[in-house]
C-alpha cells in the first residue's frame, strides 16, 4: 500500500504539470485590461482622514519605527487646541517593500494600504512622496473611526462628554 501511494505521489505532479502545458494560456491585454486586485493586496499607501475631515496622522512615529527598510519619515507638530499632526510627512516608495508593517503599527488608521500598483517610474525622485500627494479625501477602510473620540482625548470634547466616557472623578471626593 506505501509503494502504491509513493507511485502516486511521484505521477501526480506530472501529470498537473502537464495538464497545465497543454491549456491554453490566459493572456491579460495589461494597459487596456487591468487585472482586478484581490481585497487584501497590499499597494500604494495614502493617508486617511477621520469622520471631521482632519488629518487622521498624530504624527506618533510608530509607523516608521515598524518599517524594516526606514522609508517612512515625518516632523511632528502641535495645533493650538492640542491636537497633534504631521507638519510634513514623507515615503519613500524606491525603498518601500509593501509590507504593511506601517499600517499594522498606526493606532489612528491614518495610513493605510490600496489596491493601486502601477508606481513605475524612470525618476527616483518622483517616487518620493510628500504627505499632500498621499492625504485622501476619505476615511479609507475605516471611514466612521475617529481616534480623538475613541481615545478620550479632550481635543474632541471635555474628558467625560464622549459617549462611551464617564465623567472624571474628583480624587479629593474619594478620601474619607
Amino acid at each position: 500500500m506505501s509503494l502504491w501511494r509513493d507511485i502516486k505521489g511521484t505521477l501526480q505532479p506530472f501529470w498537473i504539470t502537464l495538464c497545465k502545458m497543454l491549456s491554453r494560456p490566459v493572456t491579460v491585454q495589461y494597459p487596456e485590461q487591468k487585472q482586478q486586485m484581490t481585497p487584501r493586496y497590499r499597494g500604494r499607501l495614502m493617508l486617511t482622514r477621520d469622520p471631521d475631515g482632519q488629518e487622521r496622522c498624530v504624527a506618533c512615529h510608530l509607523c516608521s519605527a515598524a518599517c524594516p527598510v526606514d522609508c517612512i519619515s515625518m516632523q511632528a507638530t502641535e495645533a493650538e487646541d492640542g491636537r497633534r499632526y504631521a507638519a510634513w510627512f514623507r515615503i519613500n516608495f524606491t525603498r518601500c517593500i509593501f509590507c504593511g508593517l506601517c499600517t499594522e503599527a498606526c493606532p489612528t488608521l491614518a495610513i493605510q494600504v490600496t489596491g493601486e500598483f502601477e508606481l513605475a517610474g524612470r525618476d527616483p525622485l518622483k517616487l518620493v512622496w510628500e504627505k499632500e500627494d498621499l492625504l485622501v479625501d476619505h476615511g479609507g477602510h475605516d471611514p466612521d473611526y475617529n481616534f480623538y473620540r475613541q481615545a478620550g482625548i479632550a481635543v474632541a470634547a471635555p474628558r467625560g462628554a464622549n459617549p462611551t466616557e464617564s465623567p472624571p472623578v474628583d480624587p479629593k471626593g474619594l478620601l474619607p
